[in-house]
């Protein structure tokens, strides 16, 4: 099935159009992009240059992908933005190219980006997020699989947002969110497991309840945080969620919320 491009579009000599993709009218893809099979670009998207775009990924109305980095560092350097397959961009949102950091921005595959939400240069987005209207991410943030991001929400650079988290809207994300759990609010805090979350992606409750316990042990207890991290692993096996959990913690260059 060939692609049905709009004749007001404009798209690139040197672009890679697969098969059975669409492009509507007025939108723009640049040099040196690829577009996976059956994707759908709406009227008006905008496909700056070095955008790959995996199959069946959906850019709304007025979204701009690859965008040069908003870093007074970048020189013009190469880099690039990469979609995952499934994923569906809505209108307006933004995403910028890596810089030399990283040398790409990517997310993953079958991911929901709101309207209006952007994600600035070297984000590295997960599988199966979820990033709300208004979401936005300043350079470097990295957002674990399937974790969701409520509408307004902004993240400073270079945190990290852990496996399962779930964050509310309007929140201020200064420090790293651990997995599996709920965040909320300017300043951050912690509220627990993200235990709905858990529960619909048929995570198994033994799992849950031992991925409270260990949460109490870290962020309500008389135990700081290394103290902590040396009593759980003290003990004699966990299961992987766990040990992801501990993990995550002891690797966190700016800490993690509380």
């Amino acid at each position: 099935m060939t692609a049905v491009i709009h004749p007001t579009a404009l798209v690139s000599p040197d672009a890679q159009i697969g098969e059975g993709v669409q492009i509507g009218a007025f939108a723009i893809v640049g040099e040196r992009c690829v577009i996976g099979d059956g994707c759908v670009l709406a009227p008006r998207a905008t496909l700056e240059r070095n955008v790959t775009l995996g199959r069946s990924v959906r850019v709304g109305i007025g979204a701009v992908v690859g965008g040069d980095p908003q870093d007074l560092k970048y020189g013009g350097e190469e880099t690039f933005a990469e979609i995952g397959d499934g994923t569906v961009i809505r209108e307006f949102v933004t995403i910028n190219r890596g810089t030399v950091q990283s040398g790409r921005t990517t997310v993953g595959r079958n991911c929901l980006i709101m309207s209006y939400a952007h994600l600035a240069h070297d984000c590295h987005v997960g599988d199966h997020v979820i990033l709300s209207n208004g979401t936005q991410f300043a350079g470097h943030v990295t957002i674990q699989d399937r974790a969701i991001i409520g509408g307004l929400a902004a993240a400073q650079q270079f945190t990290r947002i852990g496996r399962f988290a779930f964050i509310g809207g309007l929140s201020r994300i200064a420090r790293d969110v651990p997995p599996f759990t709920r965040a909320n609010g300017n300043p951050m805090k912690l509220y627990g497991l993200n235990t709905v979350g858990l529960q619909r992606n048929d995570i198994p409750a033994e799992t849950t309840r031992e991925l409270k316990r260990v949460y109490r042990v870290f962020f309500r207890s008389e135990l700081n945080l290394s103290q902590a991290i040396a009593s759980v692993e003290s003990e004699p096996e966990h299961i992987p969620e766990v040990q992801e959990f501990i993990d995550f913690v002891k690797t966190s260059p700016r800490g993690v919320s509380f």
